[in-house]
């Protein structure tokens, strides 16, 4: 697999770098195990449960995290079912989740895993890829407005009604089976003239979270931390677009209002220059921090200086 580098890895690690109830920690998107090795060899004595729904993932991380022993498992699951794995190594509650939501930088390099609207391959998009229909089925069997939909709800795309007779005329005529394509197909509905981003990237990225399920998976996760997370704890999510940002701060924004503990800081935390220039996807990344069952108030000496822009 090509190299991965976890994204926002320092605030990470600080997020869960404080007392918190004796349990493991949940990272529920595991991916080729960054974040929970810098969290195992930053924190003494935590433990940690990895999960992802990648088979190859799920490899590279066990061998990744073997030098750890006993305080690192690595299970085959999706993050909507966290507790339930838990619950499966023995584990009431956790002291924390982590979530780093999205698509990782080698299933985007795998041209096979039809990720990537880059490289021309099958249009696959399946995390699993054992489980469930494939893009190019999901097409094959949606109605064009179906298609329209997907594309607007899920990619925020204004032209999906264009991208969507596209592909369905495509289909029809048998001219989509591959990534190249369908990227193809949404580079001709964009009238000339240069672009802020691909055409293709909103299409593919709305057909990767409906084909997952991501937003699902997301709300899922979210909804079994009353029951799952222990006291202090901490719930922490790292999301790349605005629709994940915006359940995981509605959601947090409950919770804090049910008094089971207080968001870290109202703005979501992003990278810094650095990061930015030598990690181009920490460029769209928002961290949010959740302190489960902390009643502090927060008081930050900056926040009297910052202005309502940056409160996101």
């Amino acid at each position: 697999m090509a190299e991965h580098i976890p994204v926002l890895l320092k605030p990470v690690v600080a997020a869960f770098d404080r007392d918190l109830a004796v349990a493991p920690v949940v990272d529920g998107t595991c991916g080729l195990g960054g974040h929970s090795a810098a969290l195992l060899d930053a924190i003494d004595g935590l433990r940690i449960v990895g999960l992802d729904r990648d088979k190859q993932s799920v490899a590279v991380a066990t061998d990744a995290l073997a030098r750890f022993g006993g305080r690192a498992v690595v299970r085959h699951g999706t993050f909507g079912g966290w507790l339930e794995q838990l619950h499966s190594v023995g584990v009431d509650r956790g002291a924390g989740l982590l979530l780093d939501l999205g698509v990782s930088s080698p299933q985007l390099d795998q041209p096979g895993r039809g990720f990537s609207f880059r490289h021309d391959g099958p249009l696959d998009m399946r995390m699993d890829d054992s489980d469930g229909p494939t893009a190019l089925e999901f097409l094959r069997t949606s109605t064009e407005a179906d298609i329209a939909d997907v594309i607007f709800r899920y990619g925020e795309e204004r032209l999906s009604r264009r991208i969507a007779r596209g592909i369905t005329k495509a289909l029809g005529e048998n001219r989509l089976s591959t990534t190249a394509q369908l990227a193809e197909i949404c580079r001709r509905a964009y009238p000339p003239g240069p672009q802020r981003i691909d055409p293709a990237t909103r299409t593919f990225q709305a057909l990767r979270i409906a084909i997952n399920d991501e937003i699902g998976e997301l709300e899922r996760a979210l909804a079994a931390c009353p029951a799952g997370i222990a006291a202090p704890g901490v719930v922490a999510v790292i999301s790349f677009h605005s629709l994940e940002d915006r359940v995981v701060k509605q959601t947090m924004q409950a919770w804090a209002t049910q008094e089971l503990g207080r968001i870290l800081k109202p703005w979501p935390v992003t990278a810094d220059d650095a990061e930015r220039a030598s990690n181009p996807r920490a460029r769209s990344a928002k961290l949010r921090v959740f302190l489960w069952g902390d009643q502090g108030p927060h008081k930050d000496p900056r926040d009297k200086y910052r202005s309502k822009k940056h409160r996101t």
